[in-house]
């Protein structure tokens, strides 16, 4: 199995899939039925091994409770990770509301969070078969992910924080860097979801075509403007808890859906990395 195969195995699951669809039943306006969550994904990959996830490790980016993917795989060579970009139906749905996220948007957080989770398993069965151990770690019982602020660790309160992270993983595989909103900028933009998985199967690392962190943010604070309820400044970043309490807001009534998505719509940023073509 080879880079390509993995890419293209994603590629039919998300072309193909039923779920990647808006359904009736949904309740979505009717314009939406039937437009798709998620456009074609992209991957990166990077050596199991890579010094840099011991970085990571560090308090000043995640904590000495992240765990490295030879933590999660012994066996590791390689880890996958990968970037589903929402379809401009769900984008544009969210462009069109100044405050409560839209229907699209909705459907896009929480079905599309369900189907990037079947998409990963279909992934970590598929290279398995093929001979290789594997492993998701957001699926695994040892993963947490925490918002409340929980006891010391390390020396220092932990609040907003998982040992496992989507976006620096997609960081460290060259996928790309991060915003003022703490989001990723991708070829594809912000606007989307991330997965990775651990496996023992080599595959060439990707070039990281970056130095620093923030390489593609313009810090132009169009998700300054974009935000809510003020969670970002270009001085400070974004305010994790005051973006947690209007999400918790959201959850209330949207119930069973949550969800905002603002700082990733309506900005330079959200379909490609500014000043480069879509």
């Amino acid at each position: 199995m080879d880079k390509k195969e993995v890419i293209q195995i994603a590629e039919d699951f998300i072309e193909n899939s039923a779920d990647n669809r808006i359904k009736m039943e949904s309740k979505a306006p009717s314009e939406l039925v039937g437009e798709k969550i998620y456009d074609a994904p992209i991957f990166g990959f990077c050596e199991a091994s890579d010094e840099v996830f011991a970085i990571l490790k560090e308090p000043e980016v995640i904590g000495c409770h992240f765990r490295s993917p030879r933590e999660w795989l012994p066996t590791a060579q390689t880890v996958i990770s990968f970037f589903l970009p929402y379809s401009e139906a769900v984008k544009a749905s969210n462009r069109e509301q100044k405050i409560w996220p839209s229907w699209g948007w909705l459907v896009g957080r929480v079905e599309g969070h369900r189907l990037l989770r079947s998409l990963l398993l279909q992934l970590e069965m598929n290279i398995k078969k093929a001979g290789y151990a594997t492993i998701v770690p957001t699926l695994d019982k040892k993963f947490f992910s925490i918002t409340e602020p929980i006891e010391e660790l390390c020396g220092e309160p932990l609040a907003f924080t998982s040992n496992w992270s989507e976006r620096h993983i997609a960081y460290l595989s060259g996928l790309g860097t991060f915003g003022l909103s703490k989001g990723l900028i991708t070829e594809k933009g912000i606007a989307g979801r991330f997965g990775s998985l651990v496996t023992e199967l080599q595959l060439e690392p990707n070039q990281r075509p970056y130095e620093i962190y923030n390489a593609y943010c313009t810090k132009c604070g169009a998700c300054v403007k974009q935000c809510p309820v003020k969670a970002i400044s270009i001085e400070k970043g974004k305010d994790h808890r005051l973006c947690g309490i209007f999400l918790d807001k959201t959850a209330e009534k949207f119930k069973p859906r949550y969800g905002c998505g603002k700082c990733q719509v309506n900005v330079p940023c959200e379909s490609s990395i500014p000043g480069q073509n879509k």
